[in-house]
């Protein structure tokens, strides 16, 4: 660990950040983590350059070590409803509020960071940076990934489980054979067009 990171592994400071910003369907879900100042696990840094399995092992190692971690998420509805980016400051807020300790600050990823009651700073790169930051990102992409999965069950054809929402050219595939469901962000371009054209040609046939 360099001198950096060991600065930053503060016991007091929860490290926030947000996974499911771009996928077209699905919630953004945050997570909040106060981490040890000792005995950190290894490894930790930005969760997309990190296998699945490598994942995993981390997310386990985190919950079992951190002082204190939390999830929260914003649903579709309310990602139509505020736009992403405030749905995803959103999340996070949440996030925070849920932890069962409560951090004198938060550092979040990014270069936006919610209101809290505490102070806060938006560190840029800070998933690959700042170790709570590290493991709050590796935490909630995979409680993300775990509820995609969860619905690719309840919504068959999409391949969920495979893309996680996101926009692949299979899941738009699937989109054009299938249609927009509940969970699809419909305020998202591809997926606004996708409903439009449907809903045009529906209203067409209807005369």
């Amino acid at each position: 660990m360099t001198r950096r990171r060991r600065r930053f592994a503060c016991p007091c400071v929860a490290g926030v950040d947000e996974v499911g910003r771009g996928p077209l369907a699905g919630p953004v879900v945050a997570a909040a983590v106060i981490l040890p100042p000792k005995g950190l696990p290894r490894g930790l840094t930005d969760s997309k350059a990190l296998t699945e399995s490598e994942r995993e092992r981390l997310d386990a190692k985190v919950r079992a070590r951190a002082l204190a971690w939390a999830l929260g998420e914003a649903s579709v509805a309310e990602i139509d409803a505020m736009n992403i980016l405030q749905a995803s400051l959103l999340a996070m807020r949440r996030a925070v509020a849920a932890l069962t300790l409560t951090p004198f600050a938060a550092w979040v990823d990014g270069n936006h960071a919610p209101g809290l009651a505490m102070p806060v700073r938006a560190v840029v790169g800070g998933d690959g940076a700042v170790p709570a930051i590290s493991a709050a990102s590796i935490v909630a992409k995979v409680a993300r990934d775990r509820q995609m999965v969860a619905l690719d069950a309840a919504y068959p054809g999409y391949g969920f489980a495979r893309h996680k929402g996101y926009g692949t050219a299979g899941h738009r595939r699937a989109l054009e054979r299938l249609g927009v469901t509940e969970i699809h962000r419909r305020s998202f371009a591809p997926v606004a067009r996708l409903a439009e054209a449907r809903q045009t040609v529906f209203d067409y046939t209807l005369r």
